[in-house]
């Protein structure tokens, strides 16, 4: 068997996150898309379209994969892209976590550093990304592909064609809602599209982040976004190609502090040491479990581990100057003294 590293991707494992569930009286799951061989649910969206470009020769042997990205679809890019002898070129905000930025640097991806700026801004990250592979492109056609997973309909047809389908046999069909934050809202339109076909009485939610216009949007009807948030590479201030078919039953706004206070109960509780847009995901599903009432089957996405923001969310230093409160053990304590146990 000769298999590749897009092979591993998907067939996460479904948690069911025992104290949560307790707490909500429903069944709520988690997918477990932080064990994907790039750490993230966005390795499912990054083979896809790498594939698909190759497949539709949009970029040929040797070429250049491009894309604008918080860190994790590059991360994912990166590796698919090593696997298939080919290179990336990843553009970052760099007000991303470190993490994140030496990941990619360490998975042989160029990373270009850029401030962030709001996403109408012509120097914004997917802009410039864009503008590379242009000026690659028209030096020798064919050398460079844009991912652009905002707008490209392969992130949405991942999630589709494996993630959707993972859910519905992994609970044998008793799947009554799914609920994830937006970034590119590939994960959330896929798999809500797949089980809705699947199931007439499902029911989609939407977890949106301070500072994102997309609640406002399902909610009122009006795209506009107030507050900032301290999460990354989730909320979203327009209606991306993506999700231009995506109907959302249930959209909720969780502040940072009640997806920190989650995140650190999925530590506590459940032994799982996540990023704060599981956090945001879980805090959603409790959200919507007390909208449908006891019982139901609730799936969520785990997306990515802790490891990769250690300097920000896990830095008790870094809450406290946002205002943001967390739990006693984050402190660094000094309880013993090591000098006492030498002989």
């Amino acid at each position: 068997m000769n298999e590749q590293v897009f092979d591993r991707i998907g067939n996460t494992p479904l948690i069911h996150l025992k104290s949560f569930s307790q707490q909500s009286g429903c069944n709520i799951y988690g997918k477990a898309e932080f064990m994907n061989p790039g750490g993230s649910v966005k390795d499912r969206a990054a083979a896809q379209i790498i594939k698909d470009a190759i497949k539709n020769k949009k970029i040929k042997p040797g070429g250049t994969i491009i894309e604008g990205t918080a860190g994790n679809t590059g991360i994912g890019i990166a590796l698919v892209a090593n696997a298939l002898s080919l290179k990336s070129i990843i553009v970052v905000p760099n007000n991303q976590s470190q993490e994140k930025i030496n990941t990619l640097k360490a998975c042989g991806a160029e990373v270009v550093l850029v401030p962030p700026v709001p996403g109408k801004n012509s120097n914004h990250f997917t802009k410039i990304a864009s503008r590379i592979a242009n000026e690659m492109n028209d030096q020798e056609p064919l050398s460079a592909f844009l991912a652009g997973q905002f707008d490209n309909l392969s992130n949405h047809n991942a999630h589709y064609l494996s993630s959707g389908p993972e859910i519905y046999n992994q609970l044998n069909g008793n799947v009554d809602g799914f609920i994830c934050a937006i970034g590119t809202g590939g994960t959330l339109a896929g798999i809500s599209k797949y089980l809705k076909e699947k199931n007439s009485n499902f029911v989609t939610g939407l977890a949106d982040p301070p500072g994102a216009a997309l609640y406002n949007f399902y909610k009122n009807g009006v795209l506009s976004a107030e507050g900032t948030s301290i999460t990354e590479g989730i909320g979203q201030g327009r209606i991306t190609k993506n999700i231009e078919e995506l109907k959302v039953d249930y959209p909720y706004q969780i502040s940072d502090q009640e997806s920190l206070d989650v995140m650190f109960k999925l530590v506590e509780n459940e032994g799982l040491f996540l990023g704060i847009s599981s956090g945001i995901n879980v805090a959603g599903a409790l959200r919507l479990a007390s909208d449908l009432g006891p019982g139901r089957n609730i799936v969520t996405i785990l997306c990515d581990s802790g490891s990769r923001y250690l300097s920000k969310i896990y830095n008790s230093a870094f809450l406290k100057s946002k205002n943001l409160t967390y739990p006693e053990w984050l402190e660094e304590k000094n309880l013993f003294n090591p000098d006492k146990y030498f002989l």
